[in-house]
C-alpha cells in the first residue's frame, strides 16, 4: 500500500492552484486545505472591520482581533467542496469577489497574520495525506513536502480564467480590471518582505498556459504516485 505524504502546490494567483489540489485530494482520499481562502477570510473580516481599504491599513487594530478570528472548513454537500467559514458564517461566495482580490495581497504580507495562518497550516498536515495550495506552502509551511509543485501561467491566461470564472457567478467585472489584478498581486507577492512567492528549489514548474485540466491531473497524479511508492 502507497504511503501517505504531503502535497504543495504554489503559484501565482488564477493557475488553478486550487481545482487541482480538490481534485488531486478527492482522487487520493487525502485532506484538502486552501490556503489562500484563509488569507482571504482574513481580508473580508478586516474589510467588514474597516480595518482595509484601497488607500489605508489599520495593521494594529486586526492584530488585536486576530485572536478573535476562527476559521474552518466544511464539506458542501451540494458542490462536494470545503467552504470557507469565517467565525461559523460560510463566506465562501463572498471571498471570491475582486474587491476581496484587491486587498488580500496586502493582508496576507503581513507577518503578524501570516505567523498565525501557517501555524493553522501546519498543524492541519501533521500528519500526512494532505494536499495544500498557496504560495508558500513549500518553502515556508511544509518545507519538507515529498512533492512539491510550482504552478504557472502567462499573466493573460490566468486573467481570461478568473475573468470568466466571475462572469459565470454573475459578477459585474471587466477584463481590465482583472488583468490588472493578476499583475499587481504577481507583484505584490513576488516583493513581499514575509514570504515571498518563489519556486523551492526542489519543486517542479508546471506551466500550464496550454494544457488542459485533465492533462495536468493525470502529470501530476504521476508524480503522486512516484513520491509515495
Amino acid at each position: 500500500m502507497n504511503k501517505k505524504i504531503t502535497i504543495a502546490i504554489d503559484g501565482f494567483s488564477s493557475t488553478g492552484k486550487s481545482t487541482v489540489a480538490k481534485e488531486l485530494a478527492k482522487s487520493l482520499g487525502y485532506i484538502y486545505v486552501d490556503s489562500g481562502a484563509m488569507y482571504r477570510a482574513v481580508t473580508l473580516f478586516a474589510m467588514k472591520q474597516n480595518f482595509v481599504g484601497a488607500d489605508f491599513f489599520d495593521l494594529a487594530s486586526l492584530s488585536e482581533k486576530l485572536s478573535s478570528i476562527d476559521l474552518s472548513f466544511e464539506l458542501n454537500k451540494d458542490t462536494g467542496n470545503a467552504d470557507m467559514y469565517l467565525n461559523g458564517m460560510n463566506v465562501e461566495n463572498e471571498i471570491r469577489t475582486l474587491e476581496v482580490s484587491n486587498l488580500v495581497s496586502k493582508v496576507a504580507a503581513a507577518s503578524v497574520v501570516r505567523k498565525k495562518l501557517v501555524s493553522i497550516q501546519k498543524d492541519i498536515g501533521k500528519n500526512k495525506g494532505v494536499v495544500m495550495d498557496g504560495r508558500d506552502i513549500g518553502t515556508v509551511v511544509f518545507t519538507d513536502a515529498e512533492l512539491k509543485i510550482f504552478m504557472n501561467a502567462s499573466a493573460d491566461t490566468r486573467a481570461k480564467r478568473r475573468y470568466k470564472e466571475l462572469l459565470d457567478k454573475g459578477q459585474d467585472v471587466s477584463y481590465d480590471a482583472i488583468y490588472e489584478n493578476v499583475v499587481e498581486r504577481d507583484r505584490l507577492d513576488s516583493t513581499r518582505k514575509d514570504s515571498p512567492l518563489v519556486r523551492a528549489e526542489d519543486a517542479i514548474e508546471i506551466d500550464n498556459s496550454n494544457l488542459t485540466r485533465e492533462e495536468q491531473f493525470e502529470i501530476i497524479l504521476k508524480l503522486v504516485k512516484e513520491r509515495s511508492s
